[in-house]
């Protein structure tokens, strides 16, 4: 039997606000000595008041927003009250019936297929603590509980293992894009939660069942849980049994799921108001101002990309990919006119220098060639004041001194050779020097870019390749060679 998969997402992602959602605590956490970062309120102790963290509400607005969700312009926060031992208060500040935002979506590209994903909700909350299992002792470190923490909940759209992976690498760049997270997911600052299950194929409408999949750390193992799941739930489905509605777990970085609770309703958590702090309210102005801090976002920076200066696809998802790259990118062809310079850079910027920064494995904010100087470099390749070979020995200088490229130029005598005389000179000695190919060009016309290749070699790399191919021609034309 074909099934088809019913997808949806819940994504929380930790924001990176100085202070936890509730205290003073700093929420800088991560490698910190257990239990270093905790107070009253963390804890949850007799007497201990909330006091909501601006910043952290503002970050999830502006989120809404930036997914182009309506805004609650008054919303409370809720108790969801459950006992886990990393839940020292018994309940969790969240939202339920009020988020911040809801009814939104998210647009990404697979391939040059546009897609959307409804948007369910942006609520705030605070994360819980951590338990440490060794053995049969379990450890409890509270340092994460009550950093302040982002969820993002989608429609169950997704159908395809495809379009989850778009999707969160188009989320993930634009939480980081706004600064409302940094988005670590070796540091659990972003991570998912899957609901999914499978219908036949041509059925319509949702399955009676939902497997919940929880606390899932990175992309490459949420597609591994993907397969694994289907193929359990399809496995159960072949036998004509209901997979169980259920919360799983996953083992280690496997992808493979096994069994926790029962999924629980929104019933089971009693949810209700949170007392202790009152409802927040947003005025058209400022959310006016909030929404004034969204900069242009990876997909619409991508379609100005490729529809603007024509870039390729898969260049301009490359360029987005992150923030860092598409600001020194921008500043590159800034002031740049000529369309055709631009793909130039581009493809350059993608190959040759991404291949630098490789190879001496650094990262892109540590690199610190001026992007003018790049583009210097380009124009005078596109303007035949270098050749490629040039241009690619002068990118390597100026990727180790950070020197300007004429300056490259002009120290190390590397301007092309632009006297047509010279070249012919060099062109006739390659002739003479190459008669088994000379012999072979009547057969195998494709024989001539050997030669270009010898007038290169013989000029270090100074000739005009095209201009090379242009003399040698001729002088293969006048003795009826070629």
């Amino acid at each position: 039997m074909n099934y088809s998969m019913i997808i949806g997402l819940e994504i929380h992602v930790q924001a990176n606000t100085k202070s936890k959602m509730f205290c003073r605590c700093d929420a800088k956490y991560f490698n910190a000595p257990q239990n270093s970062h905790i107070c009253p309120v963390c804890l949850g102790l007799p007497g201990a008041l909330p006091v909501p963290n601006k910043e952290a509400i503002d970050k999830c607005v502006k989120l809404g927003l930036a997914l182009k969700c309506d805004i609650n312009k008054e919303s409370k926060f809720d108790r969801k009250n459950y006992f886990y031992p990393d839940l020292p208060k018994g309940y969790q500040i969240s939202q339920f019936d009020k988020p911040f935002a809801y009814n939104g979506y998210l647009e990404f590209d697979i391939k040059d297929d546009s897609r959307r994903i409804r948007i369910t909700r942006v609520h705030m909350e605070e994360d819980t603590g951590k338990s440490i299992h060794e053995g049969m002792t379990t450890y409890l470190d509270y340092n994460k509980s009550g950093i302040p923490l982002i969820e993002i909940v989608t429609e169950p759209d997704f159908t395809e293992v495809k379009e989850v992976n778009a999707f969160a690498k188009r989320l993930k760049q634009i939480v980081k894009y706004l600064d409302i997270s940094d988005a670590d997911m070796e540091k659990g600052q972003m991570r998912f939660e899957l609901n999914m299950s499978l219908r036949k194929e041509g059925e319509k409408g949702l399955p009676n069942y939902k497997v919940e999949v929880k606390n899932i750390g990175s992309i490459s193992v949420l597609e591994k849980v993907i397969e694994f799941e289907f193929n359990r739930q399809k496995d159960l489905l072949d036998k004509s049994e209901m997979p169980v509605q259920e919360t799983r777990g996953i083992k280690d970085m496997t992808g493979k799921t096994f069994s926790q609770r029962v999924k629980e309703n929104s019933d089971d958590y009693r949810y209700f108001p949170e007392p202790d702090i009152p409802p927040i309210e947003y005025t058209i102005s400022r959310l006016k101002e909030i929404e004034a801090g969204i900069t242009e976002l990876p997909q619409e920076k991508k379609h100005r990309y490729t529809s603007v200066y024509k870039l390729e696809s898969n260049i301009a998802e490359t360029i987005i990919n992150s923030k860092a790259r598409t600001e020194w990118f921008e500043e590159s062809i800034r002031g740049t006119k000529e369309t055709k310079i631009i793909q130039e850079i581009s493809k350059w910027f993608v190959g040759d220098l991404f291949a630098l920064l490789k190879e001496a494995k650094m990262k892109f904010k540590d690199l610190k060639l001026p992007p003018s100087y790049f583009a210097k470099l380009l124009t005078m390749l596109f303007n035949n004041e270098l050749s490629g070979a040039l241009a690619k020995q002068v990118l390597l200088e100026m990727f180790k001194t950070n020197k300007a490229p004429e300056i490259i130029v002009k120290e190390q005598n590397l301007e092309v050779i632009s006297d047509a005389s010279v070249i012919i000179d060099i062109a006739k000695k390659v002739i003479s020097n190459n008669e088994k190919v000379i012999k072979d060009i009547s057969r195998n016309p494709n024989a001539i870019k050997f030669l270009v290749g010898q007038v290169m070699r013989e000029t270090k790399g100074k000739a005009d390749p095209r201009q090379a191919e242009t003399e040698l021609r001729k002088l293969l034309n006048t003795a009826k060679i070629y």
